[in-house]
């Protein structure tokens, strides 16, 4: 598995992703942003054992897709301040997923960007797996939302954001995916209030 800057933004780098397989897929064929990939080093498929419970249609052949992506990102500069980048898309493949791989790839993205002259990184999240993931990448809940429900998360890009400080933020950002839900202004599935309550109920953030 290796690292590849596909390109930066504005080089109309462009990635087709099998969305059965990726979300966000669509997004990677917009040639604005950057982007960047964890994918096999000789080019043969990522998950070769992953069988898709559905056809792709007529107008879409699989030998155009670009299968050996385990995981992808897409950045381009914040629009209102040019010293920072924001990361837009972040996607595991489905069998791949919970192995690390998004963390790893954002690391690996931040470092590039710092080289770039990049002062900070920012990153908007919707749910709490990519919460967790990020502050694991030493982003921190700067305790700004935007329009549409989602948590602000940034770090300087040469280094993750202090550790008292993104401790401290830490649970806060968990507890207002709950608030929001319980006000009906945010629906989280089983799965993401045990996830959350898990978390909160330990004490500790992951290690990050």
């Amino acid at each position: 598995m290796e690292f590849s800057l596909l390109g930066r933004p504005g080089s109309g780098a462009t990635l087709r992703l099998d969305y059965r397989a990726f979300a966000y897929a669509g997004k990677f064929v917009v040639v604005a942003p950057g982007k960047a990939v964890l994918r096999t080093p000789d080019g043969s498929p990522a998950v070769p054992e992953w069988e898709p419970t559905e056809s792709l249609p007529p107008t879409v052949a699989a030998s155009e897709l670009d299968d050996d992506v385990y995981a992808a990102v897409s950045f381009s500069p914040d629009r209102t301040d040019p010293e920072c980048c924001r990361l837009r898309y972040v996607t595991v493949h489905t069998a791949r997923r919970g192995e690390g791989l998004g963390p790893r790839l954002v690391d690996r993205t931040v470092s590039r960007l710092a080289a770039d002259g990049y002062a900070r990184v920012r990153i908007a999240v919707n749910n709490p797996f990519a919460y967790v993931a990020l502050y694991k990448s030493g982003f921190a809940y700067t305790g700004d939302r935007t329009g549409i429900a989602e948590l602000e998360l940034a770090r300087p890009a040469d280094e993750p954001t202090a550790s008292p400080e993104r401790v401290a933020a830490y649970r806060t950002g968990l507890r207002v995916f709950l608030d929001e839900a319980r006000a009906g202004d945010r629906d989280l599935d089983p799965a993401e209030r045990r996830f959350i309550a898990a978390r909160l109920d330990d004490g500790s953030p992951p290690d990050g």
